[in-house]
């Protein structure tokens, strides 16, 4: 019993492991060229990650568009020819470091004039609160405060 418990589990196991294993994406022919093509993906955003770039998504998309650069390159095509290409296609979304220019200016402004607007909203509202009036005692708060006084001082002096 324990030893087809002990296959059961050893056949789960490896099941489990041959279920992980991926396909190796593939090489070119020259490593030279692959290893060119890795260094410009890693320059272009994976479209469907966002967070990622060609070279690191396993996306079916990063693997086409990495694929796409091969034959690019593999045509003789310059790396800017080939992120002139990809930003064509894809606009400068596809760029993992988008340039500065106007159509780009809020993508890089944005979160530095959130924060100002945030600075100063916080600011407004902090300078228009209005200040707490004092504590408005009754006679009878005021009697027992002055008899705890009397009586602290007596019991200090004492």
């Amino acid at each position: 019993m324990k030893k087809i418990i002990f296959f059961a589990l050893s056949l789960l196991f490896f099941a489990a492991v041959a279920s992980r294993a991926a396909e190796a994406p593939p090489a070119a022919d020259d490593p030279a060229l692959e290893s060119r093509m890795m260094q410009l993906a890693s320059q272009l955003r994976c479209l469907v990650c966002q967070n990622e770039t060609i070279a690191d998504s396993t996306a079916d998309l990063a693997s086409d568009l990495r694929n796409q650069i091969r034959v690019q390159m593999k045509r003789g095509e310059t790396n800017q020819e080939i992120i002139d290409y990809m930003v064509a296609r894809y606009g400068d979304f596809v760029l993992y470091k988008p340039p500065l220019k106007t159509t780009t200016l809020l993508l890089w402004a944005g979160p530095f004039v959130l924060l100002l607007v945030g600075l100063a909203a916080l600011f407004y509202r902090l300078s228009r609160r209005p200040s707490a009036p004092p504590p408005q005692l009754t006679e009878a708060e005021r009697a027992r405060a002055a008899a705890l006084l009397a009586t602290n001082e007596a019991g200090e002096q004492g």
